[in-house]
């Protein structure tokens, strides 16, 4: 059922088989599209490298490109023409997200499993990360913050940055190069979309290739980074935003309306969904929706997405809606409920949860130190937000000491007989004591 304002409300019981699907598996029907010409870009990066990215630029920012990289004097000169209020803003994100990230950097760790037997794992940083910030309908530098700082905190020790050109310049907005120098980007080079994650997944000359991918972008960035993973890692293929608001009668409609419309404008593919514990709220929420769309700056944005992936829904419970919540993985999942911390426990599948109403989604993209680097499309079942465990590999190392190899010996020799490999079991009973 479908309000004109928002695709789907009513009953979250009565939803039709085929419009929960619709909202659990997310998909688009333009995807093959997409798939086809993302792998179209791919190859052709690949086979013509900077010959390609030029040719894109031109096609697709409509940007004559001179030069691929943006010489840090003109990050520098970004710095200085950027407003003092904004500089602050921005180091106030990097000075948090430092903060948030170092308290969650990934530590050595050894377990001595039994006598004689050390087992650890020490996590190493990674030589090159690449950093894709989008900046078609808007620039993101706090994006290029969410992917450098803890890149720098786990020590990575190159980190180069991808953002498409603004056009008439041939370069990325300023607040993104500023953001760079800030963030302790080593190089910026004004590329978008998926010919920017070829070009780091396969290199160019000057693009280095790199040892992972991260950042958000739209459905050709995470097309591209899907395509790429067989050949470097990435974070996850997050691509449009989304946002799953759980309200009971706590909960200020107008706020839950502001929330949706705040994710809602990111673009016009985002799914932004409310379930209200009973139908007065959900009518109430609908009812404050129709005129913040009208005032809104993005209201062509923020209506598209609401008519197409929107939807208020009534809920009988907080654990109905938490059980389509995990079923639903959101991006964003906001407890706009009486006691917060205890839904907490129940949920399962989220890029990150927000307590209570007052923790508008709004802060957690830009200032409190977490991350908005998060997994989209139910992905948020296996994935997590971009943290300092994305830019590390861990080594594994263990340690046997003699005595220990004549206990362990006789079960290997079992175990691996048991396999057929009985090298395994010529090379455990080597160091029996007593053979």
């Amino acid at each position: 059922m479908s309000s004109g304002v928002v695709r789907y409300v009513g009953a979250l019981s009565t939803l039709r088989a085929p419009d929960r699907r619709a909202l659990l598996e997310r998909s688009s029907p333009d995807d093959i599209a997409v798939q086809a010409r993302v792998t179209e870009i791919l190859e052709r990066v690949r086979r013509d490298g900077n010959t390609a990215l030029l040719a894109l630029a031109a096609e697709l920012d409509g940007v004559q490109l001179r030069h691929l990289e943006v010489p840090r004097e003109l990050w520098k000169a970004a710095l200085h023409l950027t407003p003092n209020n904004r500089l602050r803003a921005l180091r106030h994100s990097r000075d948090n997200l430092e903060r948030a990230h170092r308290a969650f950097e990934p530590t050595t760790a050894e377990v001595q499993t039994e006598r004689g037997v050390r087992v650890g794992r020490r996590p190493d940083p990674l030589a090159r990360v690449g950093i894709y910030a989008p900046g078609g309908r808007a620039a993101y530098p706090s994006s290029v913050l969410m992917a450098a700082v803890p890149a720098r905190v786990a020590g990575v020790r190159e980190v180069i940055l991808c953002s498409p050109p603004v056009a008439p310049s041939e370069f990325p907005a300023q607040l993104v190069l500023a953001a760079a120098e800030i963030s302790g980007v080593d190089r910026v080079f004004a590329l978008g979309g998926a010919g920017a994650i070829a070009a780091m997944a396969f290199g160019t000359n000057p693009v280095p290739k790199v040892d992972r991918i991260v950042g958000p972008g739209n459905a050709y960035v995470m097309e591209a980074k899907r395509q790429v993973s067989r050949s470097v890692a990435i974070d996850s293929p997050a691509g449009p935003s989304e946002i799953l608001v759980i309200a009971d009668s706590t909960a200020d409609p107008a706020a839950v309306a502001r929330e949706l419309l705040a994710q809602a404008e990111h673009d016009p593919q985002a799914w932004v969904v409310a379930l209200a514990l009973r139908h007065e709220l959900a009518v109430q929420i609908l009812r404050v929706l129709e005129p913040m769309i009208a005032n809104a700056q993005r209201r062509e944005v923020i209506a598209q997405a609401l008519s197409s992936h929107g939807a208020v829904l009534s809920v009988t419970s907080v654990t109905q809606a938490i059980e389509f919540s995990n079923d639903f993985a959101p991006e964003h999942l906001m407890l706009a409920v009486k006691d917060p911390k205890r839904a907490l426990e129940s949920i399962r599948n989220a890029g990150t949860v927000f307590l209570g109403a007052s923790s508008s989604v709004a802060f957690g993209d830009y200032l409190t130190g977490s991350n908005h680097v998060l997994p989209t499309g139910g992905l948020a079942r296996a994935y997590s937000g971009l943290s300092t465990a994305d830019f590390v590999r861990w080594t594994g190392y263990q340690e046997v000491t003699p005595d220990a190899a004549d206990r362990l010996a006789p079960d290997v020799e079992v175990l691996a007989e048991s396999e057929g490999l009985f090298a395994h079991a010529v090379a455990a009973r080597a160091w029996r004591k007593t053979q």
